[in-house]
């Protein structure tokens, strides 16, 4: 698959505007409302959460790559166990393919991180993702403390 390429400027900008969010990232949405292909640049800086969450619906197969950066992949069980983590850098490991219906969520182990994130589907904020009930809800007091314990999960491995 062919990454769109980014200017350094649009880059700059980017993650300008997510180390100004108050959720520390930014997406930078390529698809129209309605689109059956998703396409999305997502801009994180180190401190960002992400309820983990899963995709409901067979068509919904997240293909996530890095671009800048280094992420962990994280996949849990139903009980909110870490199953599994794929590690994504360039030149190395630089695509993972999320399956549908598999809880997830993702971690920066750099100051920022850019992902180029496609999925099937059209997107409806209400069937899109389920997040899960095991892991603190984003902005709330407990989700600082649980992205520290990811993040020494994973370096720890």
């Amino acid at each position: 698959m062919d990454i769109p390429v980014l200017t350094s400027s649009e880059i700059s900008e980017c993650l300008m505007m997510a180390e100004a969010s108050p959720r520390r990232r930014h997406p930078k949405i390529l698809h129209e409302p309605g689109a059956e292909f998703n396409r999305v640049f997502n801009f994180n800086m180190h401190d960002t959460y992400m309820q983990p969450h899963l995709h409901p619906g067979e068509e919904k197969i997240e293909e996530i790559h890095v671009v800048q950066g280094r992420i962990a992949v994280i996949y849990f069980d139903d009980n909110g166990q870490v199953s599994e983590v794929t590690y994504l850098e360039k030149g190395k490991t630089e695509m993972v393919r999320v399956p549908a219906f598999k809880w997830h969520t993702y971690v920066m182990l750099t100051d920022s991180a850019i992902s180029y994130e496609t999925m099937m589907g059209k997107y409806d904020p209400k069937t899109w993702k389920r997040m899960a009930s095991w892991a603190p809800v984003e902005g709330s007091q407990e989700c600082g403390a649980y992205l520290q314990f990811l993040k020494n999960k994973v370096m720890n491995n």
